[in-house]
């Protein structure tokens, strides 16, 4: 096994299940491998908001002058935008050294995709040495292989349906399962304004240190700039941050409260905050691509999260049409994303993805049609995210906007050869 698609070939044939929950197994091979942080460890569970708290978290820390590993997950196009070091993308060379330790320590013990690719990078970042390691967790929290690694502060983000089948029916359920990343005695962050009660009730058993969004901290703005305010500290006259949509001062909040938590570790000046929350970037997470038509990213792959993105395009103003480009996998509860999307589509274009967990396209139409839309909508099937993209391309005026969502693999398909930079094809002539 020479590359990096040797080894995750390899590791998807290595166990019979895709999602194998329980950390026995990854956690007998870490303490093989020696795997530690001798830094603070800031680790995020949530529905939505992870990779955005994430990557203030990391822009915030890198203005500070702190080195950061950063492990999200999945990745939108490259493997290796999994893990990020002091800012960059980890390289192919670096997480293979990290692949072959794995393969080393594990023996006979049988690991999961995700599982063997979480140990290699936790094991690459904690070899780089860096001064806070900020981890998202795949999935749930309380089994998730990030949680073999105890944190130093919990953040816990917004909580809403998805995974149900591995996590539970409901908010209390699915909130006990993130509440699993909570340590005694240490700091959680709960950024969700109304948390499941399991949540607090986990917190309180375990007697975790909990700051709670609107009684611990709290934010306030106008259309100019926004002011935080937690405890023993506020900042006032903030920029927005660069991510864009109402919901990221949610997720910006429960950065500064984590931040405001660890200060004695991880102090940092107001203007570093001011500086990383204008200099943050995530792709994918309501990334506007100015042009003719307008292109919006977004990996909102749950009713929740689609409903925010709704809200967000609601606020971009007038567009002549708009396109959507849309795949998810099978799993999601489909019916609600296509209620809150269907009064801002005039074209859908559903799109198959190259993963046998995907809903297909002509799945994802006949659920559409089976709606009352009551307005002279159109819909197309494609075999994959480009050629949807391309038809849209082909039907969209200068005025209007295509959204691609749904799926990373939806959004990452269309990513593929980097951003597209759109001038309506009638302009050039």
């Amino acid at each position: 096994m020479n590359t990096l698609q040797d080894w995750l070939a390899h590791c998807e044939r290595l166990h019979p299940k895709s999602i194998d929950l329980g950390l026995e197994r990854v956690r007998q091979v870490a303490e093989r491998m020696a795997i530690h942080f001798d830094c603070p460890v800031i680790t995020v569970a949530g529905t939505n908001g992870k990779g955005s708290t994430c990557a203030m978290l990391e822009a915030i820390a890198l203005q500070a002058g702190y080195r950061t590993g950063v492990y999200t997950s999945p990745h939108l196009v490259h493997f290796e935008e999994r893990l990020r070091l002091h800012g960059e993308i980890s390289k192919a060379t670096d997480l293979i050294a990290g692949f072959e330790r794995v393969e080393q320590a594990r023996g006979d013990i049988s690991l999961t995709y995700f599982e063997f690719s979480t140990l290699a990078i936790l094991d690459v970042m904690a070899r780089s040495n860096p001064d806070v390691a900020i981890l998202e967790v795949g999935l749930g929290g309380r089994l998730d292989a990030v949680n073999i690694i105890d944190p130093d502060c919990a953040v816990i983000t917004s909580i809403a349906l998805d995974h149900m089948e591995l996590l539970g029916p409901d908010r209390e359920s699915i909130g006990l399962e993130k509440a699993g990343i909570m340590r005694a005695g240490r700091p959680v962050i709960v950024s969700d304004p109304v948390p499941p009660q399991s949540v607090l009730d986990r917190a309180q058993a375990l007697g975790a240190d909990l700051w709670r969004f609107g009684t611990d901290f709290n934010y306030s703005g106008d259309k100019l700039q926004w002011g935080w305010a937690g405890r023993g500290r506020r900042y006032s006259g903030l920029a927005y941050p660069a991510l864009r949509g109402a919901n990221q001062l949610m997720n910006a909040s429960g950065v500064l409260a984590a931040l405001t938590a660890l200060r004695e570790r991880l102090p940092v000046t107001a203007q570093a905050v001011r500086n990383g929350l204008a200099m943050v970037e995530l792709p994918g997470r309501f990334q506007i691509v100015p042009g003719q038509p307008t292109l919006v990213f977004d990996v909102a792959h749950n009713p929740h999260a689609v409903a925010a993105l709704a809200a967000n395009l609601d606020a971009m103003g007038f567009f002549h049409a708009t396109h959507a480009v849309f795949g998810v996998m099978a799993d999601k509860d489909l019916m609600p994303m296509l209620a809150r999307m269907g009064p801002l589509v005039d074209r859908w274009y559903f799109t198959d993805l190259p993963t046998p967990r995907a809903q297909t396209a002509a799945g994802l139409m006949a659920a559409w049609e089976s709606r009352e839309t009551g307005k002279n909508v159109l819909a197309s099937t494609w075999p994959d995210p480009t050629r949807a993209m391309q038809a849209a391309l082909a039907a969209a005026g200068p005025a209007d906007r295509i959204v691609v969502f749904g799926s990373f693999y939806t959004v990452g398909g269309v990513l593929r050869d980097g951003i597209p930079r759109l001038h309506a094809k009638h302009l050039n002539a």
